[in-house]
């Protein structure tokens, strides 16, 4: 955690003639670029390491396969060296199915929660299908796909019957920025995180869309965000974000940046400084939509 880091914003809106790969590119790249892809009411994120690898985390719902499978091309991307699998709720693995239609798959790493859907029935299938090598995460594990990057899982299944409490939590370091990834745990794993690991980070992709479940502000105060990413679908039925994470997060003076408002958003780091990429421009970039 560097907190003297020098933070750059921009704001683009793309057009047909400037495209977002016009500014993006996977290839020979030297900085680490963490896409969160705006699929509406779920997750999806894609990181192109430094080696140019390239980690796809979720895909949204399966109605989100055909944006996700776009804008991986837009980003150059021709194959998924690892794809991650957070928990197999529909709004995390419903767009993977289309994306392993569509690219080669390398391998995929997965929490082990099972699932009684219909999409995760799909996804099961298809990872058969392409005979997908297939990886089970275990708490403290190390990916080791590029050697510039750390990339430690903090949470996991063990047991725990909520397909939510047994996210895949990641704290993904790149020199002297961290970003870290909570998925849709909850205030209890929060708990537990900050009793065994160092939280802090630059980035924070806030955890279950902002809920009400999770986002204390005992958690914010280990993290000290200085930009947090909140994925949700404008106007969705569950009313995320809720008031008191929001609250919470301008308690602790992080910048929010959500997805139903800047749409498709990058933060493109060389390990000390970053700049936040946003495919819209919104009236203000406190707006919740």
């Amino acid at each position: 955690m560097h907190r003297h880091t020098i933070i750059f914003t921009l704001t683009i809106i793309f057009t047909s003639i400037l495209t977002p790969s016009a500014h993006i590119h996977a290839e020979q790249q030297s900085d680490l670029d963490v896409h969160f892809i705006n699929v509406g009411q779920g997750d999806s994120m894609l990181i192109q390491t430094p080696s140019g690898k390239n980690i796809l985390i979720d895909g949204g719902r399966p109605k989100a396969g055909k944006k996700v499978v776009k804008f991986l091309k837009e980003q150059n991307v021709n194959k998924i060296d690892l794809m991650i699998a957070t928990h197999p709720d529909i709004d995390h693995i419903g767009g993977l199915i289309q994306v392993m239609k569509t690219f080669e798959v390398k391998r995929i790493l997965d929490t082990g929660k099972m699932n009684s859907t219909r999409t995760y029935a799909r996804y099961v299938s298809q990872i058969i299908k392409q005979q997908i090598p297939i990886d089970i995460a275990e708490r403290n594990d190390l990916i080791k796909l590029d050697p510039k990057l750390k990339v430690r899982i903090l949470n996991t299944n063990k047991g725990t019957k909520s397909t939510n409490k047994s996210s895949i939590v990641m704290k993904v370091t790149f020199k002297e920025l961290d970003f870290l990834l909570m998925s849709d745990v909850e205030k209890e794993q929060e708990k537990k995180l900050m009793k065994k690991y160092s939280l802090d980070s630059e980035i924070m992709k806030v955890a279950h869309h902002g809920s009400h479940t999770s986002t204390s502000l005992e958690f914010l105060k280990e993290v000290i965000p200085e930009a947090a990413i909140l994925t949700y679908g404008k106007n969705n039925k569950f009313g995320h974000p809720v008031d008191r994470v929001m609250e919470n997060l301008r308690k602790v003076d992080t910048a929010i940046y959500p997805t139903a408002t800047f749409g498709d958003i990058t933060v493109r780091t060389d390990g000390d400084g970053y700049v936040i990429i946003n495919e819209k421009s919104p009236v203000s970039s406190l707006e919740v939509g």
